[in-house]
């Protein structure tokens, strides 16, 4: 592992090494198989791309084996992966293949309809689960790695066009190079300690950056081995685990919560299982996971455009991330102005005091390896503003200059003049027993502004009991006097996104007019009561008769 520079190396060192190294639970390959199956699909990768196009295929595949096959050819032949995301459909999803100059697309046999009446000219469709592939691949099983490049390996050789959510707007195709997806594999090895006997379960998407950097990548640098699950599934989580041998996995939005939903058994404790790695557990259910599986989630912070990392060392405070990586100069500063945030003032038990003034967004004021969006200037111009690169998300440090996450810049509420992040809410929010997650976003305020609004998942048809959540959110110390939720929407899960992350564009595009009930906070009463639909008319007149109509449902 010392001095390996590409992921290509990472790949190589794979052949003869017989030990497990990819499974799924109807297929198990050796390291070395992996190794060889990835240069007969480097092979035919370079002879199907046509001379001088763009070394990128696109991969439209479920979590099968043939997705780390294809990113270890990939990197094996100096190629690119877009990783596509099954969600997306018609126009959308032929424009993010178009849009990554993709010659060639693997996919599989469950993923055709999505194709069907796409204008996809020049593209090279390959379907994974076919005879016709099988043969296709036949001639090539004799390749041995470095046999067929398009081109010199390098550390700058793009191995990676991973999307970002583009929940606001067209997604975004950030360039990871085959240097920093190695140094990141590294990164992690080193941090928590992968050993060869690891196996590392990746459930969540593929297509999605943190399974391939924060989980395949890893387990390559470090020599572990990976079991694949097709799709997340929180009911067969804990089985997985058990069948696979599976010690450390990674998670992103809502997967958490999900898992705790499921019941509880006398036996949960008993797995391999010893370290969960991703974002927005939130400290309540990072505390409830490992009370009850006893493993240890660790809240990191990252993106596929790798602009900042933050650190996780000994001695880090409960809910926060880290300090800053060495060689980065992060602050937190105010979005219109730059200027530095004041430190955040925590109680004895670390709950925000003064989170109007601490909250801000994240810059890197030094040298980053943000490597820029695929064919995408004013968005690579946009993230690296004044010489600094913007996180677009939300934080606070305190006076220790450990940092704390709290949300998306996109998230920010402003209530009677004062800025407010909804992951803060959330947090708290997240404490009621009742509920089994909570979202918090806003909607427009009838005069200026924004006003609270909270989605709490209730399930199995719990009633909502305003009484009793009155009385939870005056228990709640940390609960600003602009913080209570006006609105609170009440349903059985919450809507997420491909990645588990929840919806909350869907959210707030719905706001209060929604098919599900909604419970409110009319001025001067201190209990939620019912929303009518006589009550949403005359708000929505309320809203007219101020010229701010028009923003409701954006």
């Amino acid at each position: 592992m010392t001095g390996t520079s590409t992921v290509a190396e990472l790949v190589q060192r794979q052949w003869g090494d017989h030990r497990v190294g990819l499974r799924d639970r109807s297929r198990v390959l050796s390291h070395h198989q992996v190794a060889a199956g990835a240069a007969a699909r480097a092979a035919l990768l370079v002879d199907l791309l046509p001379r001088g196009a763009e070394p990128h295929l696109g991969v439209l595949l479920d979590n099968t084996p043939e997705f780390p096959l294809w990113l270890s050819a990939a990197a094996l032949a100096g190629a690119a992966v877009a990783g596509i995301n099954p969600t997306r459909r018609g126009a959308e999803l032929a424009r993010d293949i178009l849009h990554t100059d993709c010659r060639v697309l693997v996919t599989e046999r469950a993923h055709l309809p999505l194709l069907d009446g796409l204008s996809l000219p020049g593209i090279r469709v390959l379907v994974t689960d076919t005879h016709a592939y099988g043969d296709l691949l036949a001639p090539y099983a004799a390749a041995k790695p470095g046999d067929a490049v398009v081109g010199p390996v390098g550390p700058r050789s793009r191995m990676l066009l991973s999307f970002t959510s583009g929940s606001t707007g067209a997604p975004k195709a950030a360039i990871c190079s085959q240097g920093r997806l190695a140094a990141a594999g590294a990164s992690l090895v080193a941090h928590f300690g992968v050993r060869e006997d690891d196996v590392h379960y990746i459930c969540m998407p593929m297509f999605h950056g943190n399974a391939v950097i924060a989980d395949w990548a890893p387990a390559l640098a470090g020599g572990a081995a990976v079991a694949l699950r097709d799709r997340f599934s929180a009911s067969g989580f804990l089985a997985d685990v058990r069948e696979f041998g599976a010690t450390y996995f990674t998670y992103v939005g809502r997967a958490v919560q999900y898992i705790l939903a499921t019941p509880a058994h006398d036996d949960d404790r008993s797995h391999r299982l010893r370290l969960g790695f991703g974002t927005e557990a939130g400290p309540v259910d990072a505390a409830r996971f490992q009370e009850r599986f006893g493993v240890r989630l660790v809240e990191g912070y990252g993106s596929s455009e790798g602009g900042a990392a933050i650190q996780r060392t000994p001695g880090t405070p409960a809910g926060a991330i880290g300090r800053a990586a060495a060689g980065d100069d992060l602050a937190v500063v105010d979005p219109a102005t730059g200027d530095e945030r004041p430190a955040a003032v925590l109680s004895p038990d670390g709950r925000l005091l003064n989170g109007d003034a601490a909250i801000g967004e994240l810059v890197n004021r030094g040298p980053n390896p943000f490597e820029g969006y695929w064919r995408h200037p004013e968005a690579d111009a946009a993230r690296r503003r004044g010489g600094w690169y913007w996180t677009g998300d939300l934080f606070f440090r305190d006076a220790q200059g450990y940092l704390y996450f709290a949300g998306r810049t996109d998230d920010r509420l402003r209530v009677d003049s004062e800025n407010l992040a909804a992951s803060m809410i959330e947090n708290i929010l997240a404490r009621w027993p009742a509920a089994t997650g909570a979202a918090v976003y806003a909607i427009p305020d009838p005069v200026s502004g924004d006003q609270v609004m909270a989605a709490l998942a209730l399930p199995d048809d719990r009633p909502f009991d305003p009484a009793a959540f009155a009385d939870f959110l005056a228990a709640q110390p940390d609960l600003g006097t602009k913080m209570t939720p006006r609105f609170v929407r009440v349903l059985p899960s919450l809507p997420v996104t491909a990645t588990n992350k929840v919806h909350r564009v869907a959210l707030r595009r719905e706001g209060f007019r929604c098919e599900d009930p909604v419970w409110w906070l009319p001025d001067g009463e201190g209990v939620h009561r019912l929303l009518t639909a006589e009550d949403a008319a005359d708000l929505e007149r309320r809203y007219a008769e101020q010229g701010r109509g028009d923003l409701l449902g954006r």
